[in-house]
């Protein structure tokens, strides 16, 4: 074996791979629940993860600190993300799938409980890193988890089920979360998500099958996902090509305020079509993703490139906006693509390339950002942001390409 195997579209190992998978669902547990049960768990991350950077005027003053040193918080959750997603996944590789999500929601939920409680800006940071860190993990394990509950040419939809979870978030979640925290305080809207992820823990451990353990699984097998090259492939795709739409999230609002001249009470409204967009999208890919997967992702990448190409030419009406903003959260469907396709080409290490498919976003989280950033800084404009994102979803593009072309010619071979 070499160091680092490109392999076909379908996972050379298919019986250690298939194996790997959670048990089926047994009789007396309805998939539907299931899935319920896991997507709350979704949509409470998805609260805690968005919401947190409109409570950032909130609670810096309370904390002592200004507007730009509390976004260290944001970035200490997704740290937390980014260093739980494999630590977990790797560490307990032996654990029940069941145990393993219950465990996941109820650090989850302490770590969202302290950050309510805490007192200064260093507790903060820490607590939010807290809470960060099953972030990855759960969405991995959970997408295994629903993928073991249908037929194969199922599997996409049932992963999507569990994503659609954070896509309602940004349309229900975010805007109640907001509310609370300027009603009663911003220390009850992470109250509110501890409760969210107690909840998910209960009914995961309620409606879950066990998924017990592969026989043989274990850290050396987790790491052995590191070996193979389209598994890199397929998260550096995740981690470039999905930082466009960061790129143009990350500065919207400042975009609609200061270009498009429209009123502050106006932003939430966007904000939600933006979610729509992303639930939207999310249905319609793992559709698509179903029936053919990796020229979806393909599209999908296409799809997002082109929607940040028109953004700069959007930004003059809040109408055009609202339409061009709904177009590039559809192109949010990706994530339960390359959930599914890591499945495929992670063979026997399931879990820890199921994980790090999160850890590829927030990289994307951090990386589009920065970019769109740097453009600001050169005296590029907001509307340039778009151009930034083009140019991220283009580069995911030109790594699918090779991934897709390496996946042809694995199969041609095995021909």
């Amino acid at each position: 074996m070499t160091l680092i195997e490109f392999t076909g579209n379908r996972p050379a190992n298919t019986e250690a791979a298939e194996a790997s998978l959670p048990a089926r669902a047994t009789p007396g547990r309805h998939p539907t629940l299931v899935l319920l049960a896991l997507a709350v768990g979704g949509f409470a991350i998805g609260t805690t993860e968005f919401a947190a950077m409109s409570l950032l005027p909130a609670f810096a003053p309370e904390l002592g600190i200004d507007a730009p040193t509390a976004g260290h918080v944001i970035s200490a959750y997704a740290l937390g993300v980014v260093v739980g997603a494999p630590l977990i996944a790797v560490l307990a590789a032996r654990f029940a799938r069941r145990t393993l999500l219950v465990g996941l929601m109820l650090l989850f939920a302490a770590g969202n409980a302290l950050s309510a409680l805490a007192q200064d800006y260093g507790w903060m940071l820490v607590f939010r890193f807290i809470a960060g860190l099953p972030h990855g993990a759960y969405f991995g394990v959970a997408s295994l988890v629903a993928a073991a509950l249908v037929p194969r040419e199922r599997r996409t939809q049932a992963v999507s089920r569990v994503i659609l979870g954070l896509s309602v978030a940004t349309i229900v979640g975010v805007p109640l979360a907001n509310g609370v925290g300027q009603v009663v305080g911003w220390r009850w809207s992470f109250a509110l998500v501890a409760a969210l992820a107690t909840l998910t823990a209960v009914l995961v451990q309620l409606f879950a099958p066990l998924g017990r353990p592969v026989q043989g699984g274990g850290a050396r097998r987790e790491l052995g996902a590191l070996k193979r090259g389209q598994v890199w492939l397929t998260l550096m795709t995740g981690a470039i090509g999905f930082g466009g739409l960061f790129s143009v999230y990350t500065y919207l609002a400042s975009t609609l305020i200061e270009v498009t001249h429209t009123s502050p009470a106006t932003i939430p409204g966007v904000l939600a079509v933006f979610g729509l967009g992303l639930t939207a999208g999310t249905v319609v890919c793992a559709w698509a993703g179903d029936r053919a997967l990796m020229p979806a992702i393909g599209l999908t990448l296409l799809w997002s490139a082109g929607a940040l190409a028109f953004y700069p030419l959007a930004v003059g009406s809040v109408w055009t906006m609202v339409a061009v903003v709904f177009l590039i959260g559809s192109g949010g469907g990706l994530s339960s693509l390359l959930q599914a396709r890591l499945m495929d080409v992670a063979e026997d290490a399931q879990t820890l390339a199921a994980a790090l498919n999160h850890s590829a976003f927030n990289t994307a989280n951090a990386l589009g950002p920065w970019l769109a950033g740097l453009a600001l800084a050169a005296g590029s404009g907001l509307p340039s942001t778009g151009v930034v994102g083009m140019g991220l979803a283009l580069s995911g593009f030109a790594i699918w390409a090779v991934s897709y072309l390496l996946d042809r010619r694995a199969g041609a071979a095995r021909r």
